[in-house]
């Protein structure tokens, strides 16, 4: 189980451990400086090691403000496979991947640190 701490821009906290860069949350395992192939816009070949091991429901930190975009093949994709998507900016996403965490469901995360 991986617990998200502190969150800014640009910097994360999980299990104590600060990370400066796109991370992934998978199986309670931190994927650091992660990166999508088109930037700002979430793909479903950026979260194939999430989607190889379903969650229940996957938390998507959009950034703070919000502006990185959950593309609708990768919507689609999650729906067709029964994984609930949370989509919301990041010091949201954060406190969400955390509660649902502890309700005991599978949960995995993609988290953009900056805009």
């Amino acid at each position: 189980m991986a617990e998200i701490g502190n969150y800014r821009f640009g910097e994360i906290e999980v299990d104590g451990k600060r990370y400066t860069g796109d991370i992934k949350i998978v199986e309670g395992s931190v994927v650091s400086n992660w990166w999508r192939a088109d930037g700002h816009k979430l793909a479903a070949s950026d979260v194939e090691d999430i989607l190889a091991r379903p969650p229940e429901i996957m938390v998507v930190g959009k950034g703070m403000p919000g502006r990185m975009e959950v593309m609708d093949q990768l919507r689609k994709r999650l729906e067709s496979e029964g994984i609930a998507l949370i989509d919301e900016p990041t010091p949201q996403a954060v406190v969400t991947f955390n509660r649902v965490q502890k309700s005991g469901k599978k949960v995995a995360g993609a988290f953009h640190l900056t805009c």
